[in-house]
């Protein structure tokens, strides 16, 4: 219990001490534009990679985790454009998605929900730094307001636009939610360990960016918890977090805007995901015997 209100003691002061500037910062630009304004992006990029330091020391000095991450020796390049693909489990994998790739790509930028801009500092610090923020509508608003439907991939494709003039690394979790054994259920999920994945966002990514991207890497992380929470992790209740890592050879048919309208392509594009996602769960379950 005292590990645990430590961390998240320590964790809000490193919010609080580099998401106050970079929320403060973020305010230029309202005033700025074209060259000066992604002088100030990145900038403010700058600024948040002093929070994942932080964070990764606070991590070191509180928690007794043994850090497994391979696949990633490839060089990757931190004034580059990637996508980064990755099954999701828990708020931890944010957390250790920033410590592994800190200082090898451009600081992670990943798909928020609309509401989360109003959580102190860190929604407000999060629009300063071009995150995407995302309305979600129940299947029963859709019904009565079909006009709203396909607002999340056209959000998708305005933010993607803008990060064509900066290096970025665009993070997507693919299933769009954590992982629960009740949402495979419902699903009626094909594999173990994961939920079904989600093409739209993925597919507006590749179209709009691809002729940039220099890499796709395709992520997946173990806990010895199927379902992990926040405070299991910073309780210390967590001996172990295995990441692989490998770099995927998209084809070029998907890096057009065919995979992003009703047709054959798409349906190539997820029989694609479907495969890697296969790969995935079959490899969560090898990785499982380390626990």
């Amino acid at each position: 219990m005292i590990r645990g209100a430590v961390t998240i003691f320590l964790l809000a002061v490193n919010l609080a001490f580099w998401g106050i500037p970079v929320m403060s910062a973020g305010l230029l630009k309202f005033v700025t534009f074209g060259a000066a304004r992604r002088r100030v992006i990145l900038g403010l990029a700058k600024l948040a990679e002093g929070w994942v330091g932080g964070n990764n020391r606070i991590f070191d000095l509180m928690l007794p985790i043994v850090w497994d991450v391979a696949g990633l020796e490839e060089p990757i390049r931190a004034d580059g454009h990637y996508l980064i693909l990755s099954n999701h489990v828990s708020w931890v994998d944010i957390f250790a998605l920033f410590r592994i790739f800190d200082g090898k790509v451009a600081f992670l930028r990943f798909f928020l929900k609309q509401e989360l801009i109003w959580l102190p500092i860190a929604g407000q610090a999060c629009w300063a730094l071009e995150f995407p923020f995302m309305r979600r509508y129940t299947q029963e608003y859709l019904e009565k307001h079909p006009e709203k439907r396909g607002t999340d991939l056209e959000t998708t494709r305005i933010a993607v636009q803008r990060y064509r003039t900066i290096p970025v690394a665009i993070l997507n979790f693919v299933e769009g939610t954590r992982f629960s054994e009740t949402k495979r259920q419902d699903q009626h999920s094909p594999y173990r360990h994961l939920l079904r994945p989600r093409t739209g966002g993925i597919s507006f990514v590749l179209a709009s960016l691809g002729d940039q991207l220099d890499a796709v890497l395709d992520i997946t992380i173990v806990y010895p918890q199927r379902e992990l929470t926040l405070w299991e992790f910073v309780t210390g209740r967590v001996p172990r977090i295995i990441i692989r890592g490998r770099r995927l050879d998209v084809p070029p048919e998907f890096l057009t805007t065919a995979i992003t309208e009703p047709g054959p392509a798409r349906g190539r594009f997820k029989k694609w995901m479907d495969s890697i996602w296969r790969e995935k769960d079959a490899l969560i379950d090898q990785l499982t015997v380390f626990f």
